[in-house]
């Protein structure tokens, strides 16, 4: 009885083996690229997927977004400025087969060809233009890497430079150029000012001379601010035309 009994131990177990090795589960994310004694036989999935024990052989990809860091790269600008760059990769396999037949890892394959894109596209652009145009440098990188996995069944969908480190040295430079920039443009504004005020003055000193009376009325008013004033002894001159008609009557023989 214990060897009867021990058989169908033995016999259950291989069953087990044979059936886990045979059914495998493919989830709705995921296709399954069947080899068939090494020679590929097709794609399965999703959903339950039996394979023949011992004779055929699944590999599983993932067909969701992979969303990937790419390392820090140390660049030369084409205006020979060291800057330290990093980036965001989105990808995500397009063609199964050809990411499991064409190339050994296509994760790292892709990572390496963004990090080498990245330094070749940063070495390739001005400083000004990497800090201020960095959609144009995301494109560039985008179908650069876009068209080197291709061939291996990636779809590159988006990369982003998330951060653009520059020299202390640089830094100091650009904060002393900006500084100059708002002194210039303060300048600049004051001196427009100076202009508008000096152009104001003339055209009132034309309108002015050509009338006499405003020239009295205007002397009154000065008269006027200047009375409010009490913690001041105040000298105004008082201009001869006004003061010669009292001169006269008080000389009336002179006439």
């Amino acid at each position: 009885m214990q060897i009867g009994w021990l058989l169908y131990f033995i016999i259950a177990l291989v069953v087990i083996i044979v059936l886990s090795a045979a059914i495998k589960i493919v989830q709705e994310y995921e296709r399954g690229g069947v080899f068939r004694l090494g020679r590929f036989v097709g794609l399965r999935g999703p959903g339950l997927v039996l394979i023949i024990p011992f004779i055929e052989r699944m590999r599983k990809i993932d067909l969701r977004v992979i969303t990937m860091d790419v390392p820090q790269q140390e660049c030369m600008t084409m205006d020979n400025v060291t800057v330290t760059v990093d980036a965001v990769i989105y990808f995500r396999v397009v063609e199964p087969a050809d990411a499991i037949l064409k190339v050994l890892d296509y994760i790292k394959a892709t990572s390496l060809l963004a990090q080498t894109t990245l330094r070749n596209v940063v070495g390739q652009s001005e400083l000004d233009e990497l800090l201020a145009h960095r959609d144009r440098l995301n494109e560039k990188i985008q179908v650069v890497v876009d068209e080197g996995t291709n061939p291996w069944g990636i779809k590159v969908s988006m990369v982003e430079v998330k951060d653009v480190e520059l020299p202390e040295t640089m830094k100091r430079a650009m904060a002393a150029q900006a500084e100059a920039e708002r002194d210039r443009r303060a300048k600049v504004v004051h001196a427009e000012g100076e202009f508008q005020a000096a152009q104001k003055l003339t055209d009132a000193a034309q309108i002015i001379g050509t009338q006499p009376a405003a020239l009295q009325l205007r002397y009154l008013q000065a008269l006027t601010a200047i009375a409010t004033e009490r913690t001041n002894t105040i000298l105004f001159p008082i201009p001869l035309d006004m003061i010669t008609p009292f001169l006269a009557r008080a000389n009336p023989e002179k006439k």
